[in-house]
């Protein structure tokens, strides 16, 4: 009873970290770890999703 608790909890988690954008952060500070150059701020890299949402015609109805 116990593992199957554990195992939804890890499951709503990540829907929950995928859902928020919060996974996002997480792979953009792996990428640049990766490529050997510093992260954005955490301000920097919201403000620039925010700003691609923005600019997207996709996302919007007008």
């Amino acid at each position: 009873m116990t593992r199957a608790l554990v195992t939804a909890w890890r499951g709503v988690r990540w829907y929950l970290r995928e859902w928020s954008g919060e996974a996002r952060w997480d792979d953009h500070v792996a990428e640049c770890a990766a490529h050997g150059h510093p992260p954005l701020s955490r301000r920097e890299f919201e403000r620039r999703r925010s700003d691609a949402r923005e600019r997207s015609t996709v996302a919007r109805c007008c």
